[in-house]
């Protein structure tokens, strides 16, 4: 399993660090941070660009939240090893690939790359996201969503929030969905509908 996007996590690398499987693997994800932190600096990047304008409106205040939020997302098992740009997977378990937090950036080369055959893409905006190569699950995390882009969302987690289910409940069905995609019994909407982004290579320019 991959988790990515440097800049989603950077402000709480102190959360991921001790679940790093040994101490290399540690200094990996350190290694990893402080790479992105001087790709930034010398193409004078605003850090403050991210979080976007649209997770603002979604009610995130700073960079420091969104971080909470994505390792959150990541559960709580041990990370085995940490990718860099265009490296594949080596280790069975939960692998950091180093990418940068663009969707289309991240998801298209990069964890491509790395071997990813599928993804779960969890999203509280909305977005038309989609890969022609893998299938992406896409994983509502608000009823509104679910409501105005039901076309769209694969499963939704907003349940959960609105307290007509539990966190378990909603971990087995996605559980049980990825399966049922992963074998071929299921199609997911974005294959469905025909909604396939072009592959984004890493742009040289600072992409937060």
């Amino acid at each position: 399993m991959l988790l990515s996007e440097v800049t989603e996590v950077r402000d709480a690398i102190h959360l991921l660090t001790p679940r790093a499987l040994d101490e290399s693997v540690g200094r990996a994800l350190l290694r990893e941070m402080a790479w992105y932190d001087r790709y930034l600096e010398s193409g004078g990047a605003d850090r403050s660009a991210n979080p976007a304008p649209g997770n603002k409106k979604g009610g995130l205040a700073n960079v420091v939240e969104k971080a909470l939020g994505s390792i959150v997302k990541s559960g709580s098992s041990r990370i085995v090893d940490v990718l860099g740009p265009g490296e594949r997977v080596r280790r069975k378990g939960l692998v950091f690939a180093a990418t940068p937090a663009s969707d289309f950036v991240c998801g298209t080369l990069l964890q491509l790359a790395a071997g990813m055959n599928l993804q779960v893409f969890t999203t509280g905006r909305g977005t038309p996201y989609g890969l022609q190569m893998v299938p992406v699950v896409k994983v509502s995390t608000n009823m509104p969503l679910r409501d105005r882009w039901g076309d769209l969302i694969d499963l939704d987690a907003g349940r959960i929030a609105t307290g007509e289910a539990g966190i378990a409940d909603v971990g087995w069905e996605l559980f049980r969905l990825i399966l049922d995609v992963a074998s071929g019994r299921k199609r997911v909407a974005a294959d469905r509908l025909g909604l396939h982004n072009s592959l984004a290579l890493f742009n040289p320019a600072p992409v937060t």
